[in-house]
């Protein structure tokens, strides 16, 4: 699958590539603690063949997108692998994830860490998927990696970015599904008309028609609020308000009940023809103590609700799988193009690793391991420490490129600033030279 993700870049950097992305996938960054060179080597390559991964890497001509596309193919092409449609629509899940660099230096972006109670500096990264299963299990295909904007780094741009990209691509078959990150007016404002987003436990809205008139005072212009939990508030219990209807149904035995409000306003959007209406749904399951909030302007069951929101979970095993199970968590990188891409590849590698340990045997840790699931972290387990391979046929294609670099600077000397020598002029070697005065 690596061959076939690379095979098509140009001659050298394919293999350099090669090199790269097995390194990540069979875990090379976790006992070496995230340093790159280390790993490389641990690989069994030669210095000559780490430093080439390492520049195609760094500055090879490679897109993320154009990996992620041919790693679609082969994904859509695998045995098995079926798209999740609810209602003949799919599910578009977007997140944002953070990869922490609280030494670097200059760094454009931030992210709360929950430990720390504050905003560290990160390299943050959104994220868009398709959902499917295949081999049992419910795992989200990769669609688009998103950067923050270089004058702009925020998440708030950020999300503004990634919503906007997904408003021009959606088909008419597919529903974007967001966290409590994102609110309702920020899909709007992005012109998404087919969302599901999950609501804070305080979220109020208003009626879609106005109050009525009660004989006194100002006519009303805004809706009756509606505030679907109960709240307190300095002691005090603020009721929530009746739904306009319930559902209930079943899932695996458990009864689950949803209450229902239709045709509700932001608060502050005046009623009338322009205005986008959409429903709320506070979904009560027994295996939680809180309600979920769910919101989505399309008539949907409430199972149906439910079920397009599960399936946002499965973008949450990207960055898992990227971080603790290649170990990328770590980086030392520090060009600006190179904190991008180690990134973004180490995604790619999660998902490789999750796509594969799917599909692949059941692999045991050890003896102790008597009920093995396929998860990607065994699957890593299985590759960690074995070399790259020397036997594997490799197409024509994919191989070192012949080009002279005996006369080139190597290592730190490659860098550093180099004086040019310029040969002074035939006019100039003619002309006596200027005396020199010294002294008073």
């Amino acid at each position: 699958m690596l061959v076939e993700l690379t095979q098509d870049l140009p001659v050298g950097t394919n293999l350099a590539l090669l090199h790269f992305l097995w390194m990540l996938v069979s875990g090379g960054l976790l006992p070496q603690r995230g340093a790159i060179f280390p790993a490389l080597k641990a690989m069994g390559l030669s210095d000559e063949a780490s430093r080439r991964a390492w520049a195609a890497f760094r500055g090879g001509e490679w897109q993320i997108e154009v990996l992620l596309r041919l790693w679609r193919r082969q994904i859509e092409g695998m045995a098995g692998w079926q798209e999740h449609r609810h209602e003949g629509y799919r599910a578009i899940v977007a997140d944002i994830t953070a990869f922490w660099r609280p030494t670097l230096q200059n760094c454009l972006s931030k992210h709360y860490h929950p430990q720390a109670n504050r905003a560290l500096p990160a390299v943050i990264m959104g994220l868009v998927g398709r959902v499917g299963e295949i081999g049992g299990q419910r795992i989200a295909c990769p669609q688009a990696f998103e950067r923050v904007h270089p004058k702009d780094p925020g998440e708030k741009r950020l999300w503004r970015d990634l919503l906007r990209r997904l408003s021009r691509f959606l088909a008419p078959d597919e529903v974007v599904v967001v966290d409590a990150g994102v609110k309702i007016g920020d899909l709007q404002e992005a012109s998404i008309e087919r969302y599901v987003v999950r609501l804070p436990i305080n979220f109020t809205a208003r009626r879609s028609q106005p109050a009525p008139y009660a004989g006194k005072g100002r006519k009303p212009i805004y809706g009756p609020c509606v505030r679907p939990l109960k709240r307190t508030r300095k002691g005090k219990t603020i009721a929530a308000t009746p739904p306009d209807r319930v559902e209930t149904w079943m899932i695996e035995g458990c009864a689950m009940r949803a209450d229902i409000w239709d045709n509700l306003l932001l608060p502050g959007i005046v009623p009338g023809p322009q205005s986008q209406a959409f429903r709320v749904y506070a979904i009560y399951d027994p295996a939680y103590e809180q309600p979920w909030l769910l919101a989505t302007p399309l008539q949907f069951r409430a199972s149906t609700v439910t079920a397009i929101y599960h399936d946002r979970w499965p973008v949450e095993q990207i960055p898992l799988a990227a971080k603790q199970m290649v170990g990328a968590h770590r980086q030392f990188v520090h060009a600006q193009e190179s904190i991008q891409r180690l990134p973004e590849l180490a995604l790619l590698a999660g998902s490789i690793l999750t796509f594969l340990a799917a599909t692949a045997p059941l692999a045991p840790t050890g003896f102790w391991d008597r009920q093995p699931k396929r998860t990607p972290g065994r699957f890593r387990r299985m590759l960690m420490g074995k070399p790259f391979s020397q036997s594997y046929p490799f197409p024509e294609q994919l191989r070192k490129k012949a080009s002279v670099t005996a006369h080139l600077p190597k290592g730190i000397a490659a860098h550093r600033p180099q004086t040019s020598s310029v040969v002074p002029s035939a006019r100039a070697q003619t002309q006596s030279p200027m005396p020199v005065f010294s002294g008073n």
